[in-house]
């Protein structure tokens, strides 16, 4: 999440929560599962444009991760996080917060699997956009930013080194979605991450998530409900 140091807190507006990110896209959003151990915690929206139309939309969906989701005061739930980020939550801010900062500073002591499971909708009909490229997209832009230390070189952005690509991608992986199982693309030669993906026609589902998080996941996805008219 970027925030704007420019300003004070109360003056930053709150980022669309994930209700308002998936009432604004064109397709219904896939998340994972209904389990205990994930919590959605947040969501944000892309999109790339072609003489002025919008031609692909990218939704995404990030989780805080409980590892033991039946005492959420359990340290083991806590993330690993450097000793001046530690310090600096554990310091009263100097004013007052808006609720949704509250929240986020609070969020930031658990792991986060970030971006984790994204909605990718082609608008304009192409077939170049493959599922395949989304899938090979997505591993590399998690590990871009989540793996920096492990497997980026040079200053900002840096330099990715072993990437994966379409080669990596193995087809007709069983995928779980709404139930029912449907022929996926699996990437499983990433060190740091493993990766999901399936075609369900009017939209692609990724997902990417690190090694680390596995044993306390289910991988199976969902339709994510709309949100309950108000």
């Amino acid at each position: 999440m970027f925030l704007d140091r420019s300003k004070r807190p109360g003056d930053i507006p709150p980022p669309a929560t994930p209700d308002e990110v998936a009432a604004g896209f064109a397709v219904p959003l896939l998340t994972l599962v209904d389990q205990d151990s994930v919590e959605e915690a947040s969501a944000g929206k892309g999109w790339e444009t072609g003489n002025g139309h919008p031609v692909m939309e990218v939704a995404s969906l990030s989780y805080t991760l409980w590892r033991n989701p039946a005492d959420l005061d359990d340290p083991v739930n806590l993330a690993e996080l450097p000793d001046e980020v530690r310090a600096t939550l554990d310091t009263e801010p100097p004013w007052p917060l808006p609720p949704w900062i509250v929240q986020w500073r609070a969020r930031m002591r658990y792991p986060l699997l970030w971006e984790a499971v994204r909605t990718t909708h082609i608008s304009d009909g192409s077939t170049w956009r493959t599922p395949e490229l989304a899938l090979v997209d997505h591993v590399n832009y998690i590990v871009m930013n989540i793996f920096r230390d492990e497997r980026v070189r040079g200053e900002f952005p840096g330099d990715l080194f072993d990437p994966v690509t379409e080669a990596c991608i193995e087809h007709g992986v069983p995928i779980v979605i709404d139930g029912v199982t449907v022929p996926g693309l699996r990437i499983d030669t990433d060190p740091h991450v493993l990766g999901l993906g399936a075609d369900l026609g009017d939209k692609f589902l990724t997902a990417v998530l690190a090694r680390r998080d596995l044993p306390f996941l289910r991988l199976e996805f969902a339709t994510r409900r709309s949100p309950a008219p108000d």
